[in-house]
């Protein structure tokens, strides 16, 4: 287990991310990809067009346990292109120590001994590898991850902009229990981490199995948890019929748009699949995110609504 020890000014500067970090699912789906049963956004994907990214990426990224920091930078969340310009960046010191945790006593490959030796050509084949690997692997579902990490960040937001971040905390269960002062997280190996006013980052993923977090305390601390599944198999049809208990309590209009939110959308997809003009929806998208039952996240032009954890539980109710 991870005990992770919090004071008030941890709570203040605890977020979530703005979603998926492709660095971090880089890695996280390279342990998925080694399992007798990937996930299925990865069938079929070790082809021969990624014979040369996985043969220099596998060795960094065994199946379990340890794995290097610098593989996941924070500037990662900023995108691709910043999180591949920090690994480039990583300094020779810490490429040494971290890849000599990595191999132990084992004999390192040479390509590994060229890394750690900060070699700049070896960092850009590196850059190269996750790179590829990402767009190749990953990009042609980039939309679905991102899209599951959309809706469970808005589930997290609600919480927080409705409790407070100890309310937040409470949501993350049963592989995280929040026990004030303390996040406890179920862990393969026994450890305290001591926030000491940082704040900690909480990163929704979409391969990640169970909660991760970097191996070096000295670094800002992060959390990387497995994003709710809700939505995972993309947009639903607009219901057939709608559940008469529900539209006799909140109308028949407001309960087509609660149930066309069993995952979740924009404004625009919300009124097609309940059938309703834009304007309606986004009325009661409104009335409905004022009842808790419903979150709303600004992303770049758009807005995504998604159930909040009590929508859904009035979903199931009825």
């Amino acid at each position: 287990m991870m005990r992770i020890h919090f004071t008030a000014e941890d709570l203040a500067r605890t977020q979530v991310a703005d979603g998926a970090d492709p660095l971090w699912e880089t890695v996280l789906s390279l342990h998925s990809l080694q399992e007798r049963c990937p996930d299925p956004v990865l069938a079929g994907r070790r082809t021969a067009a990624l014979t040369r990214p996985l043969s220099m990426l596998l060795p960094l990224v065994p199946p379990r346990g340890y794995f290097p920091d610098f593989l996941t930078p924070g500037a990662g969340t900023a995108g691709l292109d910043a999180g591949l310009d920090a690994v480039l960046s990583t300094p020779r010191a810490r490429l040494r120590t971290e890849l000599t945790r990595l191999t132990g006593r084992n004999r390192p490959a040479p390509w590994t001994r060229s890394l750690a030796d900060g070699e700049p050509g070896s960092l850009r084949r590196l850059a190269g590898s996750l790179r590829e690997y990402h767009n190749t692997a990953l990009g042609p579902q980039w939309a679905r991850i991102t899209r599951r990490t959309a809706t469970d960040r808005a589930l997290r937001l609600h919480a927080l902009w409705q409790g407070g971040a100890e309310a937040m905390l409470r949501t993350y269960g049963p592989s995280m229990r929040w026990q004030s002062p303390v996040l406890e997280v179920d862990y393969p190996v026994d450890r305290d981490l001591h926030l000491d006013g940082r704040g900690l980052l909480l990163v929704p993923s979409y391969f990640c199995k169970g909660p991760v977090a970097l191996a070096d305390q000295d670094l800002p601390p992060v959390l990387v948890y497995a994003a709710s599944a809700d939505g995972k198999q993309g947009v639903p049809e607009p219901p057939a019929s709608l559940n008469p208990c529900l539209a006799k309590l909140i109308g028949h209009t407001r309960a087509a748009v609660l149930e066309a939110l069993s995952s979740d959308c924009t404004t625009t997809e919300l009124a097609q699949r309940a059938g309703v003009a834009l304007s309606t929806a986004s009325e009661h998208a409104t009335v409905l995110r004022s009842a808790g039952l419903v979150s709303s996240v600004r992303q770049r032009n758009v807005v995504r609504h998604a159930l909040t954890p009590l929508g859904t539980a009035l979903l199931r109710s009825n």
